[in-house]
């Protein structure tokens, strides 16, 4: 069995780049590994963490168990059961919009959380021989020779937690100048932000397929 864990956390629902790029890597996945995979979602846009939970879970953490408070008890459960899902798979999605030059305030609050959990202390490395993939879509453009290269500083985060972090295999599938339909000071680049998207749909397939023979060829051996 091939466990999936897939995590959104785009605000725009249905216009959404990042769930896009994301069905396309999941719907490949499930249609070549069939029957043995299952697949666990989370969408931080419709259940955020509680912006609480990571104080509490993490303060929680100098208190003996039978002197925390109910908060207490209760962060650390909520982020034990974040964790679980987690750690229970053998793929990740992470699906990441890019705000305001980083990762969005949702999947900070929900990666704080699972952190406090032991399995994902630095220094651990839950995800040695698992595979991560970071969906990523900025609405500009960021890449090397833009004037903004650089001011990425959420993609290489999620690369440094879950990579050198978790110590996941770590692959990343992106996209940007999704704005371009929507803001007329960016109506010249439409045909550059429809050719980044196909070729991000591509690379997902490509992905996909990969992952998904590697794990069929491990069984078969």
């Amino acid at each position: 069995m091939t466990r999936i864990f897939r995590l959104d956390a785009s605000i725009r629902g249905e216009a959404s780049v990042s769930r896009a790029l994301s069905d396309t890597l999941l719907e490949t996945l499930t249609s070549e590994l069939g029957d043995v995979a299952t697949v666990t979602r989370r969408d931080l846009a419709a259940d955020p963490v509680p912006p609480a939970t990571w104080g509490l879970a993490a303060n929680a953490g100098f208190v003996p168990e039978d002197q925390r408070s109910d908060e207490q008890v209760a962060a650390v459960d909520y982020a034990r059961m974040l964790a679980d899902e987690v750690d229970a798979a053998d793929v990740l999605i992470i699906g990441a919009p890019f705000y305001n030059f980083g990762v969005s305030q949702h999947t900070k609050a929900w990666l704080d959380a699972i952190i406090t959990d032991s399995r994902f202390s630095p220094g651990t490395r839950p995800g040695e021989g698992k595979t991560a993939f970071i969906v990523a879509s900025r609405g500009g453009g960021y890449s090397e020779g833009t004037p903004r290269y650089g001011w990425d500083h959420g993609t290489p985060w999620l690369v440094r937690i879950f990579r050198d972090v978790f110590g996941y295999e770590t692959e990343i599938i992106e996209t940007e100048l999704t704005l371009a339909e929507h803001n007329p000071a960016m109506a010249h680049l439409v045909d550059l932000a429809k050719e980044n998207r196909a070729r991000a749909h591509e690379a997902a397939e490509e992905h996909g397929k990969r992952v998904a023979a590697s794990f069929a060829d491990a069984a078969a051996a």
